[in-house]
Parts: C-alpha cells; sequence; structure tokens
C-alpha cells in the first residue's frame, strides 16, 4: 500500500475510535500497535515500552505534574472568589467594571493555574451568579467566563505550551515568554467588549423604562479596597515570585514548577487554614489522576507519531505539502484552518502531539518562527475550547451554570471566537507581538 492509502487508513481509525468514545490515550495507542501489527516487524513491539518510557522521562514533562499541583491547590481552594471579589471592589466604579473585573480575575487566576477547565470553574462559579445578579445577560456572562477561561493555555505556566515545548523541541523558557504579551492583549480585548457589552446593556435597560439591576451601582469606601488588598496580594507574590524565579534564570522550569507548587500549597495552609492530611487529599488525587492522563496521552502520542513516521505518513503528507509550492502565509492559513477544524474535535494536547511531526517541518522550511508559531496555535487551539460541538469550557460553564441553557452558553462565546480571530490576525501582521520579550530577555 502507498504512503497515502496507509496514512487515510490511520486517520480514518484514529477518528473512528475517538468518535466510539475510547479515552484518547488508550484510542492513539491501540491504534498505533494495530498498525505496528500489520505494517511493522512484529518485532517491533517490543520497542513500545522503551520507546514510550523513554520519551515520557523527557526532565521538560517533569513540570507538568508539579504546575498542575500548583493549580489544584489554588483552584480547589477560596482563591478564585477571593480574587473575584476583591478585584470587583477595585473595579467597580468602571463601565462595565464587573465584567472587567472578572476578565482580570481569569487572567490572574491562569496565570497561576496554567489550567483553562480550573479558570473557568474557580471564576466562573463566584462570577457567572454576580453577573447575573447584577443584571447582565446569561450568555454575556457565561461567554466571558468561558473565554477569560481559555488565557489558562496561553498564559504561562502552559501544559500546552510544555508540550508543544517537547514536540518542537523549542525552548520552554522562550515560550513562556512569547504567551506573554499575546496573553495579555487577549485580555485587554476582552475587557474592551465587556464594556462595549455593558453599556449596550444599560442603554437597553434605561430605554425599557423599568428598574433593572443593571442599572444599580455598588459603592465602596477606600477602607474597603484596602481591606480588599489581602485577599490578592499573596498570590500576586506568589506569581511575580515563581516568573522572577525563571526568568530572572535563577531556576529551571522544574526548579520553577516545584517552586510554585510548594508556595502554593504553603498559602493555602496559611489563609485558608488548611493544616491536616485530609484537608489536602481532594487536591493531592485530582493532581495525580490529571497528571497521569496528560502524561499517557504523552506517552501514547509520541508512539501515535512514531509509528506514523515509520510508515512515512508524516513524511508523505509534508513532502506532498511542500509539493503544491504554496506561498508561506497560504502554507501558515491551510496549516490554522487544518488546527480549527480537528479543535472540533479533540482537546490541544492531542492536536499538538498529533500534528507536530506533520505541520511543523514545513513551517520550518517556509521561514517561520517556530516560537511563534507555537503562540499562534495556541491562540487557534483557545477557539476550540469555546466553540461547538465539544468545546471544553462550554461543559464546564453548563455544569457551574445548568439554568444558563447550552444555545446561550455558545451564543454568548461566538463574540470572544472573533476577537480571538483578530488577535491571531495581529500577531500574523506584528511577529514582534509574540518575539519581542523572548528577544529581549533572552536575545
Amino acid at each position: 500500500m502507498s504512503p497515502l492509502a496507509i496514512g487515510t487508513l490511520y486517520g480514518g481509525a484514529t477518528l473512528l475510535v475517538l468518535f466510539a468514545g475510547v479515552p484518547i490515550a488508550f484510542a492513539l495507542g491501540a491504534v498505533a500497535i494495530c498498525f505496528m501489527l500489520a505494517f511493522m516487524p512484529f518485532s517491533s513491539v517490543g520497542i513500545v515500552a522503551p520507546n514510550v518510557y523513554q520519551e515520557v522521562a523527557n526532565i521538560t514533562l517533569l513540570t507538568i505534574p508539579l504546575f498542575i499541583l500548583k493549580g489544584a491547590a489554588i483552584g480547589r481552594s477560596r482563591a478564585g472568589a477571593d480574587l473575584y471579589n476583591a478585584l470587583y471592589v477595585w473595579m467597580n466604579r468602571v463601565p462595565g467594571g464587573l465584567g472587567v473585573a472578572n476578565v482580570i480575575a481569569c487572567t490572574l487566576f491562569a496565570a497561576m493555574a496554567g489550567s483553562s477547565a480550573a479558570t473557568c470553574s474557580a471564576i466562573g462559579s463566584a462570577g457567572i451568579p454576580e453577573l447575573r445578579r447584577r443584571g447582565y445577560s446569561a450568555g454575556f456572562a457565561a461567554g466571558l467566563i468561558a473565554a477569560g477561561g481559555t488565557l489558562g493555555i496561553l498564559l504561562p505556566p502552559s501544559i500546552t505550551m510544555i508540550l508543544y515545548a517537547v514536540a518542537a523541541e523549542q525552548s520552554l523558557g522562550r515560550l513562556f515568554l512569547a504567551g506573554l504579551v499575546p496573553g495579555l492583549l487577549l485580555s485587554g480585548m476582552f475587557a474592551a467588549y465587556a464594556v462595549l457589552r455593558y453599556r449596550k446593556e444599560y442603554r437597553d435597560a434605561q430605554r425599557a423604562g423599568k428598574e433593572h439591576p443593571i442599572l444599580r451601582q455598588d459603592t465602596y469606601s477606600i477602607r474597603d479596597r484596602i481591606a480588599a488588598l489581602p485577599r490578592i496580594l499573596p498570590f500576586l507574590i506568589l506569581m511575580i515570585g515563581v516568573m522572577g524565579a525563571l526568568y530572572g534564570g535563577f531556576a529551571s522550569p522544574g526548579e520553577t514548577a516545584g517552586l510554585g507548587a510548594i508556595l502554593a500549597l504553603a498559602l493555602v495552609a496559611a489563609i485558608y487554614g488548611a493544616r491536616r492530611i485530609s484537608d489536602f487529599r481532594a487536591l493531592l488525587f485530582a493532581s495525580v489522576r490529571e497528571s497521569t492522563m496528560v502524561i499517557m496521552i504523552v506517552g501514547m502520542s509520541l508512539l501515535y507519531s512514531m509509528v506514523m513516521s515509520y510508515l512515512h505518513i508524516s513524511q508523505s503528507a509534508a513532502e506532498w505539502v511542500v509539493a503544491q509550492h504554496f506561498s508561506p502565509w497560504l502554507l501558515l492559513l491551510s496549516i490554522l484552518l487544518m488546527v480549527v477544524v480537528l479543535g472540533f474535535f479533540l482537546p490541544p494536547a492531542s492536536i499538538i502531539l498529533m500534528t507536530a511531526p506533520i505541520v511543523l517541518p514545513p513551517l520550518r522550511s517556509a521561514g517561520f518562527d517556530l516560537v511563534w508559531f507555537g503562540v499562534v496555535m495556541t491562540v487557534v487551539m483557545e477557539m476550540g475550547l469555546i466553540h461547538p460541538p465539544v468545546g471544553l469550557n462550554l461543559f464546564v460553564i453548563k455544569n457551574i451554570a445548568p439554568d444558563i441553557s447550552f444555545a446561550e452558553v455558545v451564543w454568548g462565546t461566538l463574540p470572544f471566537v472573533a476577537i480571538m480571530i483578530a488577535a491571531v490576525a495581529l500577531i500574523c501582521l506584528f511577529p514582534s507581538i509574540a518575539l519581542w520579550l523572548p528577544r529581549s530577555i533572552m536575545g
């Protein structure tokens, strides 16, 4: 059989198994081993375990369970609600200040937790009821939190960025730095939309001529604002300290992840009174479960890619793309459209690990900076978290706000998808948005 026929069969079998509901790690591993038995020497099965172990033992992957532990310590405490409430006290005088406070809370929490789902859950559980109590529409409240949660895979410490660093063999420190300014840009664009949408809903409430919660304004004194600071300062110090240790050259990414996890557990113990082992049991169990899931996906995806390479599927696909003589930007557009389609069905981790062997060689040949592409690809994958049919954040929001219909959640997120498309266009037009910071700090 030709590589094209084998590749078509390989991709079709993968989609069939995934749509059957088999967990991603087991689906990828099962397809890879079946094709090894069918198209490779039987002795190749014996190298599965050592090859998977060798790839999973990559020192960069050590950061994943430690960053997950740090995120779980913050996400499963009252830190999200406290952070959100403190920000609202400071932002209430800004038009749409409650919406802006939610965006800022998502940004800060994402930078500490590194998880999109954790950010949605922690901020949304406090933010969505408060937004609705203040008169914001259900769709807008849901969309704001769902979109804000996507920043968790762009801002450091991002698990998605760690996986891309392994797949693309790029510097993790450079990737973290490259995601910082685009993450803040997206945060600012979300906040600007929150202000504009608030003003529209405010005008609609005024024209209705009825008493509406959105027309009421809270007032807070300077004393109230100062009293709110202790809720936010410890976690800001944690975030700045961890990032400072990494980018100041005082610690490696793995050491930084360990430092962040220890400090997060210490803060939770000091601020929220967690003293006994039982107080940490839930977050430790969640950390182990999520870390195991991610590492299993990584290992099986690398086995999947190895089989793809042995059967010349990835090389043939890359050669076909090059043979089309696409212009660099048309090549980039076609790859990003493929990522969008895959985002309908697969999570970011699987997209990165499955497509890297195919898309990275042509992009490198076309002269694109792979650190810059990692940022662009991550923003595109953020869209996959908030668009149907299987956007993860849509289901997280539906779980924490079951009274909001799924249709309202979807319609509420669509303006943010448009904002992300605009952000991708800006990063493509002005690559220095992503590359200025890593080049300035790391050369």
